[in-house]
């Protein structure tokens, strides 16, 4: 019964202790970074020449919009390129047609599907420009987004990547409401916390920027990772590079709506969190990496978690199967009494916490604040199946395999 309740007290208490890890963090970053940063944009001693890059894969339904607001930077000097990387809709003729229209945007076809990595690749090599912002194919990018990004990048020459701060476009759904919550309270509060603590787990795919220089380092993108964000960010820090995050680098994606859609994507990111450990597990033995420990250290114990989780609640099923919940063997349930209300608390303080510091950069954000209640048991949910499923899978995958485009459900637009 010691390994039983050591098993509940971990489960439990552990998220509850990281949650307040993140908020420290996070309310330590607002106060040293961002609360005294204005929202106007700033004059910055230089303007070098940006390559805006959005590699597209079956993206007929999102393209010209998103085209559309790359080319809306305020910043005065960029170009846009776009990828379509062997798509089987009408991206390409699409993308032909708005490549007449606007001056700034360049094209590159790729004849099949070669993966997100490898046409960010092509369009790197492609671009004469020194900084690369990176963003998907259904992402709408804010206005001032570069100019915000470029800040870290003139200033200090040692930042590698900027990553931006994702918006949830679609929220129709219970899964939309909730994720429009989670990037806010979960995601943004890690990523503040991540750059306060001196390491950041990974940039955000959806936007991003690049020093070109820093790329070239590490030997761009890597072709065979499942989640190629994850994998540049570990590399960029391994040689140093600094990784900084920009919360009013603002852009608004699609995410998805349905539970299949949810799965997919959750198990894409664990598989790609845990290739990543395997992958660079000898190169944190080097001194040198000693700052990248506690991100390995925390995904390590966060595995163990999800193991964790599902032993415990197999162990309370038998309890109840077999013992009928005698008096001698009777554990609270996981989720009850004071135990569900201080996790309720949590999140609602999480939240809370998100709506003080994003509320800066977006409106509205309260009317979300009921459904964080459910956070815990949606996610939670997904996230352990797919942490538990992911990493043996993870092991059994064969290296060296080329990871290629997968079309996501995005689920409705708004």
């Amino acid at each position: 019964m010691e390994v039983f309740s050591f098993l509940f007290n971990f489960t439990f208490y552990y998220p509850l202790f990281m949650a307040y890890v993140w908020m420290l963090g996070a309310i330590y970053y607002y106060f040293y970074w961002e609360r005294k940063g204005t929202t106007e944009l700033p004059t910055l001693s230089q303007y070098p020449p940006v390559s805006i890059l959005i590699p597209c894969h079956n993206e007929g339904d999102n393209a010209r919009e998103t085209i559309h607001y790359a080319i809306q930077q305020v910043y005065p000097n960029f170009e846009v390129i776009a990828i379509n990387d062997g798509s089987t809709d009408n991206t390409a003729e699409i993308l032909d047609e708005l490549v007449k229209q606007y001056d700034k945007l360049r094209v590159i076809h790729l004849a099949t599907n070669q993966g997100k990595a490898m046409g960010l690749c092509m369009a790197t090599l492609a671009s004469s420009c020194e900084y690369l912002i990176c963003i998907d194919g259904d992402a709408l990018l804010d206005p001032h987004a570069t100019h915000w990004m470029m800040k870290h990048f003139v200033d200090n020459p040692s930042v590698g990547a900027v990553t931006g701060n994702p918006r949830i476009r679609n929220r129709s759904s219970i899964l939309g409401k909730l994720q429009v919550g989670e990037f806010s309270s979960i995601i943004g509060l890690i990523k503040r916390a991540q750059r306060f603590y001196g390491r950041i787990f990974t940039v955000s795919g959806a936007i991003v920027g690049f020093r070109k220089v820093a790329l070239q380092r590490i030997g761009y993108w890597s072709l065979d990772m499942i989640t190629e964000d994850i994998d540049v960010s570990w590399r960029l820090q391994l040689d140093h590079w600094e990784l900084h995050y920009e919360p009013r680098a603002l852009c608004w994606i699609l995410m998805p709506e349905t539970l299949k859609g949810l799965w997919n994507q959750r198990l894409r990111w664990s598989q790609g969190g845990t290739e990543v450990l395997i992958r660079y597990f000898n190169r944190l033995f080097e001194l040198k990496s000693w700052r990248m420990w506690p991100l390995y250290l925390e995904y390590l114990i966060s595995i163990f978690w999800a193991y964790s989780m599902v032993l415990t609640v197999i162990i309370l099923l038998i309890n109840i199967l077999i013992s009928n919940m005698s008096d001698s063997l009777n554990q609270p349930i996981l989720i009850s009494g004071w135990s569900s209300m201080l996790l309720g608390v949590t999140c609602l303080l999480q939240f809370l916490l998100s709506l003080v510091i994003d509320g800066r950069y977006e409106k509205g954000l309260a009317k979300y604040y009921y459904w964080m209640i459910w956070y815990p048991i949606a996610y939670w949910l997904v996230n352990v199946a797919t942490c538990v499923i992911a990493t043996p899978k993870t092991f059994l995958t064969k290296r060296g395999k080329r990871a290629t485009w997968v079309s996501p459900d995005r689920g409705k637009k708004i």
